[in-house]
């Protein structure tokens, strides 16, 4: 069975993860991009998932972790810690917080497993000592450059130093851990050398051994160049951002490089586990490749984004999987509105498929919490904005979600609530009647209640969600023909 957990990995790993279970571990953590730690989850490259971490990286929080860390006689990694507050106060928390997390994924690595840590040169070097401490430096195999670079964008405009062009993945592996080396096509200039040719048109050279001794060297028996740890030809979305296979997650990494990822470092049938999956390229690539999976990710948007991207993807092909952190019916629900409202809002509204306009901010209701994209014919789609209510509800509320759909430029109006609505909040819903379009009318306001939702009532939309951007690449690897596909 594969898994999508809702949460954070720390407590993901502890809670439902066995020691040394994994075979291979991924994991692409928000890079620590700000000066000013307090703001680091304002970036716009992750607010989506500010809010759910605001309280993971608290003050209070960091200082407890580093006093766990102490407890947990890790001694040589609490000592570098308490350095690095020192020297580099900018990076200490994101260490802190960090640290905890790799510690867990250390325990739950098989002792034949190999880990890859995605991250960019402001971190990497810190975070570098850190695995050294907690998977040891004998284990470090690679410092991988992943060259992305972009000639133009945002990047380009700052001034007085080099653009940067790469992200670094470090690289451990245990001495019996699986790696099969991919091989790259042999240079024109390499071809050239096999300069000879046998009587049945065999390309060769001579070779000379250590000995002295010669030996020909056939061109057709060359696997190619074994691949460096500089990889240049895997272009990500700053140089293809009109591929079909962008879905619009900031984050997002090219399924191909998670490809040759787990093809170098796993066998079919083996566990991939990434903590900070994000969109889930790490498990569509795993999919693809036949082996089994777990996903964590502490955004509700992500959950949505994966399961959508799966199903979409390898439809009957599909493994069965097991989504786990979200709630399963109406009482633990209602549990969760009672202990995160903001959480509880994002949670439903991706049920639906639908983006958050307020990434679960704690400012003023506006009378909107998100906005779906549907279509109605090839060529048009409409907006559906969404309003969530986890208390009491009255008219106007109804009034307000009514108010503000011309400002959204949105067709339709959904009310979910917990409690059920009131007689004249169903009035004034039945007085606005219906939205039509060609062979279709839709009510321009529906209502939708916590024990509806679970008793399987829907709503009445069109069928085709389109907010989320479904996955380009169709079936699994090397499996197509026998498959029919």
């Amino acid at each position: 069975m594969n898994y999508i957990y809702l949460g954070d990995c720390l407590n993901v790993l502890r809670d439902n993860i066995k020691d040394e279970s994994v075979d291979l571990i991924y994991i692409d953590p928000p890079f620590n991009s700000k000066r000013d730690y307090n703001i680091f989850f304002d970036d716009k490259e992750i607010q989506t998932q500010r809010i759910a971490f605001e309280d993971t990286w608290s003050l209070k929080n960091i200082q407890d972790s580093l006093q766990e860390l102490h407890t947990m006689k890790t001694e040589n990694l609490f000592y570098l810690l308490l350095t690095y507050q020192k020297v580099a106060p900018h990076a200490f928390p994101y260490l802190v917080m960090m640290s905890l997390r790799l510690i867990e994924l250390h325990r739950v690595l098989k002792p034949t497993g190999s880990f890859y840590l995605h991250c960019d040169p402001t971190m990497s070097h810190y975070l570098k000592t850190i695995c050294d401490i907690i998977f040891q430096e004998k284990n470090f195999r690679n410092e991988i450059i992943w060259s992305n670079e972009s000639s133009s964008g945002f990047k380009t405009q700052v001034k007085k130093k080099f653009v940067r062009g790469h992200d670094i993945i470090l690289f451990y592996s245990y001495a019996e851990a699986t790696f099969q080396i991919e091989h790259q096509p042999l240079t024109a200039s390499t071809i050239k050398r096999y300069d000879k040719i046998t009587e049945d048109g065999r390309r060769y050279k001579i070779y000379v051994e250590n000995d002295g001794k010669e030996r020909k060297q056939f061109l057709d028996q060359s696997k190619g160049r074994k691949m460096s740890d500089t990889w240049t030809d895997l272009p990500s979305f700053q140089t293809v951002n009109a591929s079909r296979e962008w879905m619009g997650y900031p984050t997002q990494k090219p399924k191909v490089l998670l490809e040759r990822i787990i093809q170098a470092s796993s066998n079919e049938g083996d566990t991939v586990l990434d903590g900070f999956c994000g969109c889930g390229t790490t498990v569509d690539a795993a999919e693809s490749l036949h082996r089994n999976w777990i996903g964590v990710d502490i955004s509700p948007i992500a959950i949505s984004l994966i399961k959508r991207r799966l199903k979409d993807t390898y439809g009957k092909q599909l493994t069965a999987f097991e989504v786990r952190g979200t709630p399963t019916d109406e009482v633990s629900a209602i549990e969760l509105w009672k202990q995160n409202p903001n959480a509880f809002q994002d949670w439903w509204l991706t049920e639906f498929e639908v983006f958050s306009t307020t990434f679960g901010s704690k400012g003023a209701d506006k009378g909107i919490d998100g906005i779906g994209q549907y279509l109605v014919s090839e060529t048009q789609s409409i907006r559906v904005a969404f309003q969530v209510k986890g208390g009491k509800v009255q008219s106007k509320d109804i009034d307000a979600l009514i108010g503000v759909l011309s400002k959204h430029k949105c067709e339709l109006g959904v009310f979910l609530s917990i409690e059920e609505p009131t007689k004249p909040m169903l009035d004034t819903t039945a007085q606005q009647g219906f939205v039509e379009f060609p062979g279709f009318q839709y009510p321009k306001i529906q209502i939708l209640t916590l024990k509806d939702f679970f008793n399987n009532k829907f709503l009445k939309l069109p069928s085709t969600n389109i907010t989320f951007k479904a996955a380009q690449f169709k079936g699994k690897k090397n499996k197509q023909i026998e498959l029919g596909i």
